[in-house]
């Protein structure tokens, strides 16, 4: 069995966006609490409510989870919390997706930018190079050249000036009236949560414990600045 980690962007446990995505997708990564999920979220469930800042990895031989818990903590230390820009529902590609609704996140100047940056680059020497099972079945994906290469390099397509913020809410839905219904419903459930003011004030550490197997957070490390 493989032990996988992530770096993820989460909301702070109290505030409303983190408890209505928990309560959208029906299960709390961090309590372990479930609840009733809704149809066409199986995946963004067993990963948990998050967007991704370095895609799931699994150890290189020589490093340890100390070592990587050890290294979040000196990454936080030097970093100060800063305001995200405002979220909203959103179709990406064929499924749902909570994202930036006035300016561009994926800018290079933008702080969240930055972060998920420093985030594939500085941990990557925590990261287990993929199996050629795992590689090819990222390069089948329709990869643009820079993609392919950021693959062999990162291990992942989506890095870069190719990141796209996005905190998943659904499966991939093919069917055009039922992508309108869910976002319309997604909408309505989120309203509340999405009108607070939000803050990336950290990074959170998820792990998957076994190939297939619900992703839990392991711990939240905050900016100490």
């Amino acid at each position: 069995m493989t032990t996988r980690y992530a770096l993820y962007f989460a909301p702070a446990a109290t505030h409303p966006l983190w408890i209505a995505g928990c309560d959208w997708l029906g299960r709390d990564p961090g309590s372990g609490a479930h609840g009733a999920r809704g149809p066409h979220r199986d995946d963004p469930c067993r990963y948990g409510f998050h967007a991704t800042l370095k895609a799931p990895f699994a150890l290189r031989d020589g490093t340890t989870r100390p070592q990587l818990l050890a290294a979040l903590s000196h990454f936080v230390d030097e970093r100060a919390p800063f305001a995200m820009p405002r979220l909203a529902v959103a179709a990406l590609g064929h499924f749902l997706a909570l994202r930036p609704a006035e300016r561009d996140a994926t800018a290079a100047s933008e702080p969240l930018r930055t972060l998920a940056d420093d985030c594939v680059r500085l941990f990557d020497d925590f990261r287990r190079p993929p199996a050629p099972a795992e590689i090819a079945r990222r390069l089948a994906a329709g990869l643009d050249e820079r993609q392919r290469g950021n693959v062999d390099r990162w291990g992942y397509p989506h890095v870069f000036e190719h990141w796209r913020f996005h905190m998943t809410l659904t499966d991939s839905l093919a069917d055009d009236a039922l992508r309108a219904e869910l976002l319309a419903d997604a909408a309505r459930h989120f309203a509340d949560a999405l009108a607070e003011p939000l803050r990336c004030e950290g990074v959170a550490l998820f792990v998957e414990d076994a190939p297939g197997a619900d992703f839990q957070l392991l711990r939240r490390f905050e900016f100490a600045r």
